[in-house]
């Protein structure tokens, strides 16, 4: 009886860490598929940029590999045929993606100045145009020593899904959006401080909401149709002389922050729900 009860407390502690383990693992600080890529690749799983004065920019390893891109006619919150047709993509690459959109002090911190519209330091900065994006990447790449720039439309959606195939990152149910996003329903109506909600499963913040996010890539809604298989680097133009935008923002409803889901703006003209985040490979 006495080493029965001794061995309980061991066996109560054993089976906490391990449903620690397991919430770590569910709510996505690190993967089984990046701890795995990032042994065989000899990379670390996260990296921290110093941007000077105490402010820092996390980044995480998105490992390559292939998924389904884009969404069937009949997914919920579709409302443009510019999401299909689904067709596979590769991604034949390791890159590292900032954990969230960028926030105002690291603009500060990288720049100089302070971003229009200041709300905060830890809220993401906004009103931002696509050439403003390009700008800071090109700044933050003379100081990290590693390439940085906006991620491709494909990266974005790779990234985003992170092994999932569903509407969302967290499933298809809508109704579970205001544990992982800022939107029309929960946002008051503003961009809210970053990393407030939970990550997708490869530990990126608001992937889903608070601002839409710049990609590299111009838009055209007939380019499925013809993207190539392996890194997709979208079309040489524009038509409209539009970029992408993904992720959905603070005054959208729940269909527009869909993985899938895209928009397009001008890329001179910054809006106060436009944002981005960066995607970095080393030299």
């Amino acid at each position: 009886m006495p080493k029965r009860r001794a061995l309980l407390p061991l066996a109560i502690a054993i089976t906490l860490v391990a449903l620690a383990g397991v919430l770590l693992w569910r709510r996505g600080y690190v993967s089984e598929e990046q701890r795995n890529a990032a042994r065989e690749l000899r990379l670390p799983v996260t990296k921290n940029l110093d941007l000077g004065g105490g402010v820092t920019m996390k980044l995480v390893l998105i490992p390559p590999g292939e998924f389904i891109m884009g969404s069937p006619p009949g997914e919920g919150g579709r409302t443009s045929s510019d999401e299909g047709p689904p067709h596979r993509v590769r991604i034949t690459k390791p890159f590292y993606m900032g954990a969230s959109e960028v926030t105002e002090e690291q603009y500060r911190a990288v720049t100089g100045k302070t971003p229009a519209g200041f709300a905060g330091a830890s809220n993401p900065v906004h009103r931002i145009s696509w050439h403003e994006a390009v700008r800071f990447c090109k700044m933050l790449q003379q100081e990290a020593g590693m390439d940085v720039r906006l991620p491709t439309e494909a990266e974005w959606e790779y990234a985003c899904r992170a092994g999932t195939g569903t509407a969302y990152s967290f499933g298809s149910d809508w109704r579970a959006i205001s544990k992982y996003a800022w939107w029309l329903s929960n946002s008051e109506f503003k961009a809210q401080p970053v990393m407030k909600k939970k990550p997708n499963p490869w530990g990126l913040y608001d992937m889903h909401g608070n601002l839409w996010e710049w990609c590299l890539d111009w838009y055209d809604p007939a380019y499925y149709a013809g993207s190539p298989l392996e890194d997709p680097q979208g079309p040489s133009s524009s038509d409209r002389g539009m970029r992408v935008l993904r992720s959905g923002s603070w005054h959208y409803y729940a269909g527009s922050c869909r993985s899938a889901d895209r928009h397009a703006g001008n890329p001179s003209y910054p809006l106060d729900y436009f944002g981005f985040r960066v995607v970095a490979s080393p030299r």
